[in-house]
C-alpha cells in the first residue's frame, strides 16, 4: 500500500505540474523506488519519454505498461499514465510480470489475464499468495483489485484521474486501519467481499 500511494502521489503532483499538462509516459515498476525513510514509493524517470524511442517492441516487459491507444512513447497522454499505474498495480497484487511469452510466439498480457480470471470469478486466485499470508489483507487486495481494473480500462476517458486514484487508495488504507482496529488479529474471510468464491477449476496459468 506505501508503495502504491507513494507512486500514485507522486504521478498526481506530475500531471498538476505545468498548468495540469505533465504526462510522465513511461511508468513501470522499475521506475519507482522506495523512500528508505517512509518505506513510500517514490517515481523516477520524469520527463524522459520525449527522447525514448517511438515503442517498445510488442514482447517487451516494457510493452505491457502501454496503454492500448498509445502508439507512440513519446506522445503519451495522462490518461496513458494512469493505464500503466493500474498495471503496477495489478504487478504488486499479483506478483507477475506484466507481460511475457510462453511456448512458441504466444504473448500472455497480465491486464488480459487478470480480466480473464475475475470474468470467471476467480477472483481469490489473482493474488500472490506471499501477500496472502497478512493478516486482515484480503479486503484490502479486493478494492485495490477494483482501482486498478478501473485505471486499465480500454476507453482512456473512462479511467479515472490519478487525484481520484490517489483518494480511492487513501480510503482503502483508512478503511483497512479502522478494521484492524475493530476486528484484532482476526483475519477477514473473502466471502464477505462482493466477489464470488472460486470455481471448482483453476484458472489459466499465468509465471512470471
Amino acid at each position: 500500500m506505501q508503495i502504491a500511494l507513494g507512486a500514485a502521489r507522486g504521478i498526481s503532483c506530475i500531471h498538476q505540474a505545468n498548468g495540469g499538462k505533465f504526462v510522465h509516459g513511461n511508468i513501470k515498476s522499475s521506475n519507482i523506488f522506495l523512500n528508505p525513510t517512509t518505506g513510500y514509493g517514490c517515481v523516477s524517470d520524469v520527463g524522459l519519454s520525449a527522447v525514448m524511442s517511438a515503442l517498445a517492441p510488442p514482447i517487451s516487459r516494457a510493452a505491457g505498461y502501454r496503454a492500448p491507444e498509445v502508439t507512440d512513447t513519446r506522445k503519451a497522454t495522462q490518461a496513458s499514465d494512469v493505464y500503466s499505474f493500474g498495471v503496477v498495480l495489478l504487478e504488486l497484487l499479483t506478483g507477475k510480470s506484466p507481460i511475457h511469452t510462453t511456448g512458441g510466439d504466444e504473448i500472455i498480457h497480465l491486464v488480459r489475464w487478470v480480466h480473464s480470471v475475475v470474468r470467471e470469478e476467480w477472483t481469490a486466485e489473482v493474488f500472490d499468495v506471499e501477500l496472502l499470508r497478512y493478516p486482515n489483507i484480503e479486503e484490502e487486495m479486493v478494492e485495490m483489485l477494483q482501482i486498478a481494473m478501473s485505471c486499465v480500462v480500454r476507453v482512456p476517458d473512462q479511467r479515472p484521474k490519478m487525484d481520484e486514484v490517489v483518494k480511492l487508495l487513501e480510503g482503502v488504507r483508512a478503511r483497512d486501519t479502522e478494521n484492524r482496529g475493530s476486528t484484532g488479529t482476526s483475519t477477514p474471510q473473502m466471502a464477505s467481499t462482493p466477489v464470488a468464491a472460486p470455481a471448482a477449476t483453476s484458472p489459466p496459468p499465468l509465471e512470471s
